[in-house]
């Protein structure tokens, strides 16, 4: 799945519109006030991984590396 695809899915399942995220962001990361900038960031797939980590803090989302189980 795109970065992009699955970002705003988890948005969509936080009950947030974009443009709370964006806020939130703002508020929170003094990130752009823009949801044209975080839309176009997402399209790109330019999105660095400290934002990745600072979006999902928004949403109420840890980001947890888990080994994987032996098959």
């Amino acid at each position: 799945m795109k970065v992009c695809n699955e970002i705003k899915a988890q948005i969509v399942r936080a009950s947030y519109t974009m443009q709370e995220v964006v806020d939130r962001l703002s508020n929170e990361y003094c990130w752009s006030d823009s949801v044209s900038d975080l839309s176009a960031k997402l399209q790109r797939e330019s999105i660095r991984y400290k934002e990745v980590i600072e979006l999902a803090d928004v949403l109420g989302y840890d980001l947890v590396w888990q080994k994987r189980r032996e098959k």
